[in-house]
């Protein structure tokens, strides 16, 4: 499949960094002290929504600051020790794009993001985290935030999430979408989807003298 756009857009997590084993390591040592389990936390569905709504949700309120801020500061520490490595095709991908036309999109914290982005070997330039935003995916700000950021109609962008979420998000921001298996099925994935791969790996692109032209091998 082609599409030609102005812009290319990625969720960090499962589409340009591999951090579940990273992920599922903090978690489950963050449960253990504060008297929970993974089963708990995976129970109030976490993925794709930002840590603070999952404590939130597992957590009185007034302890809910100080646990997110344990949980980020593990996160960050486990990235840096080497805790996450490059989905499949990404350092390829990004390194053929222009960096003022493409940007990170993610449910994470910045310094989250950035760790485990630095981790794999990854720069980005722009970068939209939750930090950023009034309303976290699958609301579409955080999509129309960083098309206004890199200063292309959202219409010519492109969007790849391993979410449904983050593909309910970038739809509604009106944006063509690709998903990644990463972390779902095809099946749950191909109805909010242009298209669906397993990875970046399936992606190239070329700089045409209207955009970029996107090819994505389905």
């Amino acid at each position: 499949m082609k599409f030609s756009v102005d812009a290319l857009l990625f969720d960090s997590d499962e589409t340009l960094v591999s951090s579940l084993a990273s992920v599922s390591r903090c978690w489950t040592r963050w449960a253990i002290a504060h008297g929970l389990t993974l089963a708990d936390v995976l129970a109030v569905q976490p993925h794709g929504r930002p840590a603070a709504a999952i404590v939130a949700d597992l957590l009185p309120s007034e302890r809910v600051a100080a646990a997110l801020a344990e949980l980020q500061q593990a996160e960050v520490d486990d990235a840096v020790a080497g805790g996450v490595v490059p989905v499949p095709g990404s350092r390829e991908l990004l390194a053929s794009l222009p960096s003022n036309r493409w940007a990170v999109v993610t449910s994470g914290t910045r310094r989250v993001a950035r760790a485990r982005l630095s981790a794999a070997g990854l720069d980005a330039a722009h970068l939209v985290a939750v930090d950023d935003v009034t309303h976290h995916k699958p609301h579409p700000e955080p999509f129309l935030t960083a098309a206004r950021l890199l200063g292309v109609d959202p219409a010519r962008c492109i969007a790849f999430e391993d979410a449904p979420a983050g593909l309910e998000a970038a739809r509604a921001a009106g944006m063509t979408t690709v998903a990644l298996t990463t972390t779902h099925e095809a099946d749950d994935l191909a109805s909010g989807a242009d298209a669906v791969i397993p990875d970046l790996s399936a992606v190239t692109v070329r700089r045409t003298d209207t955009g970029i032209d996107v090819t994505v091998a389905v």
